[in-house]
């Protein structure tokens, strides 16, 4: 073979190569889901409902129609990405067992942002799991119902005041004030209440046991679990309930209720105003098991989201103990 039919022979297998792969990333691309993200008032995600078998990639071309949006799954390990307007993002998302996964946006876009979700249905043989009920239902709470407590603390409770006190948790008599089962299931009134009635802490003030109940508060949470918690709390929920807890989130503007009629808000948000976590009559009043099933169940008719589908259940219960932070001091 002489040195020109060798040019002529490399330069076909080149060409031919190049055509091969311009063919399998057109059929990659032919493959892929087109997801368009747009303002909820505007549509939301289109498709919203997505459908892959178990195991098998998800292909997705992530674009943006008209702000900065952003992708994650509830429940999942898969990080966020950004969708930006006039870009492609691709991604590829692999499920290994059968159900429905919700997607949603991670960027505050506008007041009914949380509005902007979507489900994967996963196919594929199911193996069916016992579903334990959330503990607000073993308990049969009404978590619509106001609450309001009848008994606050004259400043706010500390875990740093007395040593003397705490000590008595050590003693087996106080032990099952600790448990978890205890503190779920009570509100911080409910706890306060019992500690008065009972002759172990009969000598000691008002304020004393409430600082005994922050103690229980702390005791049954962890510092990481309150570092995820304000995180959570930041990217999902201060746009509402307002970074400080007050209810007065950057969505919130002059607000009022009028004959069970929201104004001031796009029609469909709200009906009644964001919980101000600050107003110790609320929180004091609830327990960790309302709180619980207020975040993963949402509120019916007031605008607060169902965030079971989002976060994990350890997610829920790092987020309750998060909230009473904004009634008991912190300890560093």
């Amino acid at each position: 073979m002489n040195e020109k039919s060798a040019r002529i022979l490399a330069a076909v297998f080149l060409l031919g190569g190049l055509a091969a792969l311009g063919i399998s990333w057109r059929l990659g691309q032919a493959d892929a889901v087109i997801l368009h993200a747009r303002m909820p008032e505007a549509g939301g995600w289109t498709p919203a409902d997505l459908t892959v078998a178990a195991g098998q990639p998800l292909r997705l071309r992530l674009t943006s129609d008209d702000v900065m949006h952003g992708f994650a799954i509830g429940q999942s390990d898969q990080p966020a990405v950004d969708v930006e307007p006039g870009k492609v993002t691709n991604l590829t998302v692999i499920f290994d067992k059968p159900g429905t996964y919700t997607f949603y946006c991670t960027r505050w876009c506008g007041p009914n942002h949380w509005r902007m979700r979507g489900a994967i249905i996963v196919t594929g043989e199911r193996v069916e799991q016992p579903v334990t009920p959330p503990l607000y239902a073993q308990l049969g709470l009404d978590i619509d119902a106001r609450r309001e407590a009848q008994t606050i603390p004259a400043g706010k409770p500390s875990t740093q005041r007395s040593a003397e006190i705490f000590a008595q948790f050590l003693l087996p008599s106080a032990q099952s004030y600790l448990s978890p089962g205890y503190y779920r299931s009570r509100s911080p009134e409910q706890v306060w209440q019992d500690l008065r009635d009972d002759p172990h802490w009969v000598h000691y003030s008002d304020l004393q046991l409430w600082d005994a109940v922050a103690y229980i508060w702390q005791a049954n949470t962890t510092p990481e679990a309150l570092a995820e918690a304000r995180s959570l709390y930041a990217r999902n929920c201060a746009a509402c309930h307002g970074e400080s807890g007050g209810g007065d989130g950057v969505f919130i503007g002059g607000q009022v209720q009028v004959q069970g009629e929201a104004h001031g808000f796009p029609p469909g948000y709200e009906t009644v105003l964001p919980t101000d976590f600050t107003d110790p009559r609320h929180l004091l009043a609830v327990s960790p098991a309302h709180l619980q099933g207020k975040i993963i169940r949402g509120g019916m008719g007031t605008g607060m989201p169902m965030w079971g589908v989002i976060f994990t259940e350890e997610q829920t219960w790092a987020l309750v103990s998060y909230l009473y932070t904004f009634q008991f001091e912190e300890v560093p």
